[in-house]
């Protein structure tokens, strides 16, 4: 317990002195000593956490209660999580010297992983709903810290689509708790036969409208226009977090809500589910066609998240073990492969200027240790053995054609081949042309413009991690395969 709760305070803690010694953490030296060394204690902490567990609670009122709980589900989440957070905001380091106002984003960088920490660990709904509010209401300073006009604009949107979506997840909170035999996550769901026999409609409509709320901030259509926006005006490393890590929030809600509170099997087979299904393969297939056509370095890299988020989704949708297996095996690829190309794309602007994707031919001649994490990357995303992505994908297909529903059942693995040799020539085509420019590129131009030390290291670590993982990955596939088999019967 007392790993876990440190875990969510501390980075509040850190920041907090921040505020305090506001002169001396306005200097370069003193910050960067400062943050590294609470991102490296904060990740001792979340690891320590998961490895003893426990549990803590406080009643507000009779109903209603805040509980921190330590499962399986909240230990995956949370390791990986934690040590991604480390490593991009290493990176940063290097990365926000270009920035104006570096003081407030490390700030908000500290407190959203608080609130994340929050809701991996939440052990109710009510919890859940508070830290995930928490989580939107301190990222969105750090899609807007450039404080530009289009920042702004952007910031806006990414609010307003996350309080909307997380209203909806409110609606689950008022309706769920009147048919539930607990307040607390019940793996494979805690609703009452009694209570909810002749409402059943109306608790499918409420766990649809919770689905997309939550799916707002995984970025599932309808409700994803808020990446693409955002994605281009934060700085990288917000962009990084952002696609890698807080859409996973999304989903994680999502799992909580489907597994924990209402079950599987309350929704196979019904209008829910087919609905659920369609929405992620319209999202799937409609990301990765405008990722295709899209200029844009980072905004093409946005799109690339609102179709891959949602194959993590459409794993879920098919209520198999082996699908949701997938879904988490892609959670933790994506993850990695997503921070990582978002980190290569940060490196390549910073050092180059370059945001458009027709202007990075002959880019791995000056950026070769940049240029090859985004290829492995990228190899990984399209599901090229032995990358880790490739698994995952394998799985997905896999559930989809147990899921016995219908149709759906042989359209979802079609799409996610479509989607696949789209990503390939969206990030793949990337660095065909930055390593062979052709014979009409002038050679005599290139200068090495490699990123420094703090910025190359994570990118190296999460590109071998892409590799390694790729090849053994056999204990967290049983671990993944041991939860999913303990939510779906």
């Amino acid at each position: 317990m007392f790993f876990m709760l440190s875990a969510i305070a501390f980075p509040v803690l850190a920041a907090g002195i921040s505020v305090l010694r506001g002169h001396k953490f306005s200097e370069k030296g003193y910050r960067t000593a400062f943050v590294a060394a609470v991102l490296v204690i904060e990740t001792v902490l979340v690891l320590a956490s998961c490895a003893v567990g426990g549990q803590a609670g406080l009643s507000v009122t009779r109903d209603i209660r805040f509980l921190f709980r330590m499962d399986d589900l909240g230990r995956f989440f949370a390791a990986f999580i934690s040590i991604v957070w480390m490593l991009v905001g290493i990176y940063s380091f290097e990365y926000m010297e270009h920035e104006e106002r570096q003081t407030n984003f490390y700030r908000f960088y500290l407190l959203t992983e608080a609130a994340i920490m929050g809701i991996l660990f939440a052990g109710n709904y009510i919890t859940l709903y508070m830290c995930f509010e928490l989580m939107s209401l301190l990222s969105f300073p750090m899609v807007m810290n450039s404080h530009t006009k289009a920042s702004i604009i952007a910031a806006q949107k990414y609010l307003y689509y996350s309080v909307f979506g997380a209203s909806l997840g409110l609606i689950g909170l008022f309706y769920f708790s009147s048919y539930t035999v607990s307040d607390g996550f019940m793996p494979g769901g805690c609703l009452d036969a009694a209570k909810t026999a002749g409402h059943e409609g109306l608790l499918l409509a409420v766990t649809m409208a919770v689905i997309i709320g939550f799916g707002t901030k995984a970025g599932m259509f309808p409700m994803h226009a808020w990446l693409p926006t955002a994605h281009p005006e934060a700085p990288s490393p917000a962009s990084a977090v952002m696609s890698g890590v807080i859409t996973k929030c999304g989903v994680i809600a999502i799992i909580r809500v489907v597994f924990y509170v209402t079950g599987a099997d309350f929704i196979r087979g019904t209008w829910v589910q087919r609905t659920w299904m369609i929405l992620t393969l319209i999202t799937v297939f409609m990301g990765s066609m405008l990722a295709y056509k899209e200029n844009g370095f980072k905004k093409r890299l946005a799109y690339s998240s609102v179709s891959q988020v949602s194959y993590v989704l459409f794993g879920l949708s098919t209520l198999t073990q082996i699908g949701m297996a997938g879904a988490l095996l892609h959670v933790l690829f994506h993850s990695i492969m997503k921070d990582l190309l978002f980190m290569c794309a940060g490196a390549v602007i910073i050092k180059t200027g370059r945001t458009k994707v027709d202007q990075l031919r002959g880019i791995g001649k000056e950026m070769p240790v940049t240029m090859w994490c985004f290829t492995i990357a990228g190899l990984g995303l399209t599901g090229i053995p032995p990358t880790a992505g490739f698994v995952s994908k394998w799985y997905l297909a896999q559930g989809s054609l147990q899921s016995g529903s219908g149709a759906l059942e042989w359209i979802g693995p079609a799409v996610l081949l479509v989607s696949a040799l789209l990503t390939a020539g969206y990030l793949i085509m990337i660095s065909v042309h930055a390593f062979l420019p052709g014979a009409d590129f002038d050679y005599s131009s290139v200068s090495r413009k490699e990123a420094g030390v703090s910025m190359t290291v994570p990118m190296v670590i999460l590109a071998a991690a892409v590799l390694i993982l790729g090849i053994w990955i056999s204990p967290i596939q049983n671990f993944l395969t041991g939860i999913a088999g303990s939510l779906i019967a």
